[in-house]
C-alpha cells in the first residue's frame, strides 16, 4: 500500500476520532457552562450550518486545484476549531470553535475523491471507499472510548488530545500528501451557491433516488446521534465515561461490518440497490429498539444503528461516484456531503427542541423519516418498471 494512502486513511481517522470525542462527551461539557438541552444540539448544528455552505465550494475547488490542498486547508481548520474550543471561557466561544472547524469541513470529501482518484477500476474504487468507510467505523470506535477515558481527567481534555492529533495530521500531510487529481479542471469556472448542490441533486433524475436515500439516512442518523448523550444520560443514568462506552458499540460494529461482512457477505448475496433497502429497515428496527427504553433492547438497537450506517454509506457512496466522471466526482461527492451537512444543520435542533418534550420523541421523528424514503424508494422502483416497460 503506498504512503500517500495511509496518509489518507490517517486524515479520515483523526478527522472521526474528533467527531466521535464530541457526541458523547460534548453534552457533558457544555452543561458545565448552564446551556439547555436545545443549546447543546445547536452547537452541534452550527458546525453543520458553515460545513453545508463550505462543502460543495470545496469539492468543487478540488476538482479545479487538487485534492491536497484542500485536504490540508481542512485539517488546519479542524486544529483550530478544536483548540478554540477546549479554550472556551463562555458560551460563544464554544460556537466559535465549532464554526471554525465547519468552515473548512472538507476532510472526509476530499478523502473519498482522493480514493476514488486513484483507484484503477469499479472494484478497487468500491473496495477504497469501502476501507475509508472501515476507518471511519474505527474512527467511531476509537472516539467515544478516548473522549470517555480522557474524561474522567476533565471533560474538557479530550477536545485538546483532538486538536493535538489533528495538528499532527496536518504536518504529516504538509510533508508527505501528494497530489491525487489528474484531471484537474483548471478552466472551470466554479459557480457558488449553497442551495445548488441541494437544486443540483434534485434536478439530477439519474442520481435522486440515490440522494433521497442519502436524504432519509442522513435526517434520521443526525436526529439520533445528536441526543444520544443526553438520552442515555436522562434515560439510563449513563456518565460521560459510559456515554462514550455505549456509542463505541456503534463503532464496533461498523468496523465488523466493513472489514468483513461488507465483501464476504452483503456484497455478495445483494445488489447494492436492495442492500438500500435492507438497510434502511435494519436502521427502523434499530431506532424502534432504542425507543422501547430498555436497557438490553437499547443495545440491540446500537447493533442495528451500526450495521445500517456502515453499509449505507459505502454503497450510496460507491454508486454516486462511480455514476459521475472524473471530472464531476469531486462534486457530486460534495453534494453528498452538503445532503449530510444539511441535515446536521437543522436536524439537532429539531431533536433537541423535541428532546425537552420526551427523550423517545426524537428517535420517533427518525423512524418516520426513514419510512418516508423507503415508500419513496419503492415508488421510484415502480417508476423506473413502468419506463422500462
Amino acid at each position: 500500500m503506498r504512503r500517500e494512502t495511509y496518509i489518507v486513511f490517517f486524515t479520515v481517522l483523526v478527522d472521526v476520532v474528533g467527531f466521535g470525542i464530541v457526541i458523547p462527551i460534548l453534552p457533558f461539557y457544555a452543561t458545565e457552562f448552564g446551556v439547555s438541552p436545545t443549546v447543546v444540539t445547536l452547537l452541534f448544528a452550527s458546525f453543520s450550518v458553515f460545513s453545508f455552505i463550505s462543502a460543495p465550494l470545496l469539492g468543487a475547488l478540488s476538482d479545479r486545484i487538487g485534492r491536497r490542498p484542500v485536504i490540508i486547508l481542512s485539517i488546519i481548520s479542524t486544529a483550530i476549531g478544536w483548540f478554540v474550543f477546549a479554550s472556551a471561557k463562555s458560551v460563544w466561544m464554544l460556537f466559535l470553535g465549532r464554526i471554525i472547524d465547519g468552515a473548512a469541513a472538507g476532510n472526509f470529501t476530499s478523502a473519498q475523491g482522493y480514493m476514488v482518484d486513484i483507484a484503477r477500476d469499479e472494484k478497487e474504487r468500491t473496495r477504497n471507499l469501502g476501507i475509508l468507510s472501515a476507518i471511519f467505523g474505527v474512527g467511531f470506535l476509537l472516539g467515544p472510548i478516548l473522549g470517555g477515558l480522557l474524561s474522567n481527567v476533565s471533560h474538557v481534555f479530550p477536545f485538546w488530545i483532538a486538536g493535538i492529533l489533528a495538528s499532527l495530521n496536518a504536518v504529516s500531510a504538509i510533508l508527505f500528501l501528494p497530489e491525487s487529481n489528474r484531471n484537474r479542471s483548471t478552466e472551470k469556472v466554479i459557480s457558488y451557491h449553497p442551495l445548488s448542490p441541494l437544486m443540483r441533486a434534485w434536478r439530477d433524475k439519474p442520481l435522486r433516488p440515490l440522494y433521497v436515500t442519502w436524504t432519509t439516512f442522513a435526517v434520521a442518523f443526525v436526529i439520533g446521534q445528536s441526543v444520544f448523550a443526553l438520552f442515555v444520560k436522562d434515560v439510563f443514568g449513563f456518565s460521560s465515561f459510559g456515554a462514550g462506552m455505549a456509542f463505541s458499540v456503534v463503532g464496533v460494529v461498523v468496523v465488523v461490518n466493513q472489514i468483513f461482512l461488507l465483501e464476504r457477505f452483503w456484497l455478495k448475496r445483494f445488489d447494492e440497490a436492495r442492500l438500500q433497502v435492507i438497510m434502511l429497515m435494519i436502521l427502523v428496527v434499530g431506532l424502534l429498539c432504542i425507543t422501547t427504553e430498555m436497557l438490553p433492547l437499547f443495545y440491540v438497537g446500537l447493533l442495528g444503528l451500526g450495521t445500517g450506517q456502515a453499509v449505507l454509506r459505502v454503497v450510496v457512496t460507491s454508486q454516486v461516484a462511480g455514476s459521475a466522471g472524473p471530472l464531476r466526482r469531486g462534486e457530486t461527492i460534495g453534494i453528498l456531503t452538503s445532503i449530510m451537512a444539511a441535515s446536521m444543520a437543522v436536524s439537532p435542533v429539531v431533536a433537541g427542541m423535541l428532546f425537552e418534550v420526551n427523550p423517545v420523541v426524537p428517535y420517533i421523528l427518525a423512524i418516520v423519516v426513514l419510512l418516508a424514503g423507503l415508500l419513496e424508494l419503492r415508488s421510484g422502483s415502480k417508476r423506473v418498471l413502468e419506463v422500462n416497460s
